[in-house]
């Protein structure tokens, strides 16, 4: 069977840089630091007190007022991200098969701020107080679900959870579906709400967020001697896949072209990576051989860059054992240094930087490398954005469970 080919003709995004995609890129390549102090609740107790919140969104402006209370958080990112994709890839739904059109995201968590919520309405209020909502608004595939109602999509629909590589996996499906026939048309991405009081405390109690209480803009330091733990993000980020023939047919802007996907498993540790990054060498080997490339095609890699102490020098290593002398060839990023670790939404928004990056010709930088790593000692584009005329990005996503997934673009020349 020959498997069909797939493009990206439609970007969304709502994130701590902006709440579209165009401010949120111009953001990433003038190296802007989206973290703060955290607005959504009182952090007195706790021991990380800054996050990469969404700044200026109000649900409203994109939903009637009795839609914004059946929704959670989560919800509302994707939603809106979603809405800007579609806007963009200019599809006419009344001219389509809408049982060719799917949805797939990706959440890591889903509605964890109802379930905060509605867990102090059953202990001061009682059972019958519970909200009619609460199942709807909570569950990780309400995204998908209310995005099928929201514009009329009858083709496969669901959700991936894999931590913080539901995105990819989302992306990753979405990618099959087409290929194989199942779909025309696919709206994918990922999203995550989960700055709220158990969120942040949570990640606090397992020790992986960084204390930079003093200094929350230079917190997220991917591939520096001195990082101490990922910054908390949220927002969403969508993409329009659509089978290559038909969009060209009808003169689509193509971003870029979805050529292959890896996905592996360490069967090692619940949160921590393998020590050999194995897991992660064997997707990106796999992606590849899916996007039926050589390993000195790649020119960029979009890494999942988290600023933990283990991630950043596990993947760097995993880096160098995939590509050998080719690692010193292409230049590697991290968006999380900027946006933040938006968990089961990264992929998503980074899968669009990728896209962005091989369409418009420039790489954003990896902020606050200011004292590299002796074990990470690749270039990192430390400093600021660079031109850069890749043909070839992999974007990599780890996820506690030992979940690994690259995805592997393309520039379309024609």
């Amino acid at each position: 069977m020959t498997k069909r080919r797939v493009v990206i003709t439609g970007l969304g995004a709502v994130t701590p840089l902006g709440l579209d995609v165009e401010t949120t890129w111009d953001a990433l390549l003038a190296g802007t630091s989206g973290a703060g102090p955290i607005t959504h609740f009182d952090t007195t107790d706790f021991a990380t007190k800054f996050a990469c919140e969404l700044k200026g969104f109000d649900a409203e402006k994109y939903f009637e007022k009795t839609e914004v209370r059946k929704l959670d958080p989560y919800s509302h990112y994707m939603l809106a991200a979603a809405d800007e994709a579609m806007r963009d890839c200019g599809l006419d739904r009344e001219r389509i098969d809408l049982d060719r059109f799917g949805c797939i995201f990706g959440t890591g968590i889903g509605g964890i701020l109802e379930l905060e919520l509605t867990a102090k309405v059953l202990e001061e209020r009682g059972p019958r107080r519970i909200s009619p909502f609460f199942i709807t608004k909570m569950i990780t595939n309400s995204s998908a679900g209310y995005a099928a109602i929201r514009y009329g999509l009858r083709g496969t629909s669901f959700a991936t959870v894999s931590a913080c590589a539901s995105a990819s996996h989302a992306a990753g499906m979405a990618l099959r579906a087409i290929q194989y026939g199942d779909a025309d048309f696919m709206l994918t991405g990922g999203s995550e709400a989960a700055v709220t009081r158990v969120g942040i405390g949570a990640f606090c109690a397992n020790r992986a967020l960084s204390a930079r209480n003093d200094d929350p803009k230079t917190a997220s330091r991917p591939f520096d001697r001195d990082r101490d733990g990922f910054v908390m993000g949220e927002g969403g980020a969508a993409l329009v896949l659509e089978e290559y023939e038909h969009a060209r047919k009808r003169g689509a802007t193509i971003y870029a072209e979805l050529v292959g996907f890896g996905s592996t498993d360490d069967a090692f540790h619940i949160t921590a990576p393998k020590d050999d990054g194995g897991g992660l060498q064997r997707a990106v080997r796999a992606a590849l051989a899916d996007a039926k490339l050589p390993l000195d095609a790649v020119d960029y890699v979009n890494a999942h860059g988290t600023s933990t102490p283990l991630n950043d020098k596990i993947e760097t290593q995993a880096m160098k054992a995939v590509f050998g002398d080719h690692a010193r060839r292409f230049v590697v990023n991290s968006t999380k240094s900027m946006v933040g670790h938006m968990l089961g939404g990264a992929g998503a928004i980074e899968l669009a930087v990728c896209a962005l990056t091989l369409h418009r010709g420039q790489v954003h930088p990896t902020i606050n490398l200011q004292n590299p790593d002796p074990d990470c000692d690749l270039d990192y584009v430390a400093g600021a954005a660079r031109d850069l005329h890749a043909r070839v990005a992999i974007s990599n996503s780890l996820g506690f469970g030992g979940h690994n997934t690259c995805v592997v673009v393309a520039r379309l020349d024609g």
